[in-house]
């Protein structure tokens, strides 16, 4: 049985950190590869929304998020993934973590969303929220780095 701690990737981008940092963090360049609208202030305490799906239909899937590190061009980590007036902390959300290694022209990008156990979740629920952010992850870096790719390759 699998443990549903954590999902973790390393992925080597042909983009210098402090362009990834951009990236990974601001609105306009978040739209680009993973959620259709972004409103974010991206300092530690910022918070913000990110919408999957058109934000009018009542199919839109909306996240609140909040930053707990930005540390350009180094880390950037948010929570999200809670619900209710109370401030995300450990045990009702889960945090996501993207580490900015400079590896020759390029960065290597380490990337861990946890959590999942701390959510006191029932087995078929953590699962299945472990399984549909593993799947989400698996279509949304690929994406990322395709975006990075063209940003980079731009004149």
């Amino acid at each position: 049985m699998e443990e549903y701690g954590s999902i973790e990737r390393e992925i080597q981008v042909d983009a210098p950190p402090e362009v990834v940092y951009e990236v990974i963090s601001t609105p306009e360049h978040l739209r680009e590869w993973w959620p259709d609208e972004a409103e974010l202030k991206p300092v530690p305490g910022g918070t913000g929304v990110i919408t999957f799906g058109d934000g009018s239909s009542p199919d839109a899937k909306v996240e609140q998020l909040t930053v707990v590190e930005a540390d350009p061009p180094r880390r950037f980590s948010f929570r999200w993934v809670y619900d209710g007036p109370e401030a995300p902390a450990p045990g009702n959300s889960l945090l996501v973590t993207f580490d900015l290694v400079p590896a020759g022209a390029g960065t290597l990008l380490r990337f861990s969303e946890s959590g999942f156990r701390e959510r006191g979740w029932e087995a078929a629920v953590l699962e299945e929220a472990y399984r549909d952010h593993d799947s989400g992850w698996n279509h949304f870096l690929p994406r990322l780095v395709g975006y990075l790719d063209r940003l980079v390759a731009a004149p």
